[in-house]
């Protein structure tokens, strides 16, 4: 069985995780088969989105605990707590935007995976939790996405109670973009991959790195370096052909470029 499962359709990928028995838990394996893809994915020129999807009842449910406790050893700790950092960094450096699809329950990893995507839809049924803390583990890596998506107070809420939120809280709390009903999840997801792949994709590109970089930096330098990417992207064919196309009250043809 194939725990990350693979689809393609005009600029769009899909990774589905597929571990449905075990609720897509980050295994080292499944961290393996994501690791792959997303690699193989960030040489791509000819994708313009990707949708991260998961496949039973539950979006992923975190790390594998009992993989965890075979191995006792804080070495091991470390380095599967860096491996699982660095993954989640990866889908920040790719230079499409990633859209998680959630229809279920993510928790702990699971729902710092949906924090870290660049944006999320959740189904109405769907759960979010970081529920390390009911068992004695404060969800530490976890903590680092979710309160940069929500507020410190909601975020340190949810990490010291261990309580779940349920979609329409998330998208109130600004973890997800809106819930919607199961049904209409996936034409949700298509408005939203349509959208994005009806632009051009060189001002997405350069605005995603752009959107990550100065969201660290002081204000000054994050104004030089936007300032910078602006007069970088006016300089571009498509920037060029998007206004003369506005002006000339065409459509304008892009060439990614």
């Amino acid at each position: 069985m194939s725990l990350v499962l693979r689809q393609e359709a005009k600029g769009c990928v899909r990774l589905t995780l597929n571990n449905p028995d075990q609720y897509n838990v980050l295994s080292e394996a499944m961290l393996g088969a994501l690791e792959v893809e997303i690699a193989e994915i960030g040489t791509r020129t000819d994708l313009q989105v990707m949708v991260l999807a998961a496949a039973g009842k539950a979006f992923c449910s975190g790390h594998n605990l009992k993989e965890m406790r075979a191995t006792p050893e804080k070495a091991y700790y470390d380095a599967l707590f860096a491996r699982c950092s660095r993954f989640m960094q990866s889908l920040l450096e790719l230079p499409i935007p990633v859209i998680a699809r959630v229809q279920g329950l993510a928790t702990a990893a699971g729902c710092q995976l949906v924090a870290t995507c660049d944006m999320a839809v959740a189904a109405e049924e769907a759960q979010f939790g970081v529920s390390g803390v009911n068992l004695g583990l404060f969800c530490s890596t976890p903590s680092v996405a979710l309160s940069r998506v929500i507020s410190r107070k909601r975020a340190f809420e949810m990490l010291t109670t261990g309580e779940f939120i349920d979609a329409a809280t998330a998208a109130d709390w600004g973890l997800i973009n809106r819930a919607v009903p199961a049904a209409g999840l996936d034409a949700e997801i298509t408005r939203l991959t349509d959208s994005i792949m009806a632009k051009s994709p060189v001002p997405v590109k350069m605005g995603k790195a752009l959107f990550y970089r100065q969201l660290t930096a002081p204000i000054a330098a994050a104004y030089e370096d936007a300032g910078e990417t602006m007069a970088c992207n006016m300089m571009t064919h498509d920037a060029v052909e998007g206004i003369d196309a506005f002006i000339e009250k065409r459509k304008p043809v892009w060439r990614g470029e």
